[in-house]
């Protein structure tokens, strides 16, 4: 899956989450796709997905869990 295709889908989700779950499905988000994103900078994801810029702290924070978790066995294809 290239890029945009997964700022597409990322931003379907997040259009369609329930604005109390919203902050909760862009963290998920980020965590599934962390991997696939991994060559790209927080400013980047944050265009690509159309959120503001202060949000990239967010993305590398779950870019950092991310291998916490799946060391932990979690397995991201769930998500």
């Amino acid at each position: 899956m290239s890029e945009i295709e997964i700022f597409e889908e990322i931003k379907q989700v997040l259009a369609s989450s329930p604005r109390n779950q919203y902050t909760m499905e862009l963290h998920l988000q980020m965590i599934k796709f962390a991997d696939e994103l991994k060559n790209i900078t927080a400013k980047e994801f944050c265009q690509g997905v159309g959120l503001q810029p202060s949000l990239g702290t967010e993305f590398s924070k779950m870019r950092n869990l991310t291998n916490r978790l799946k060391s932990a066995g979690l397995d991201v294809s769930k998500i």
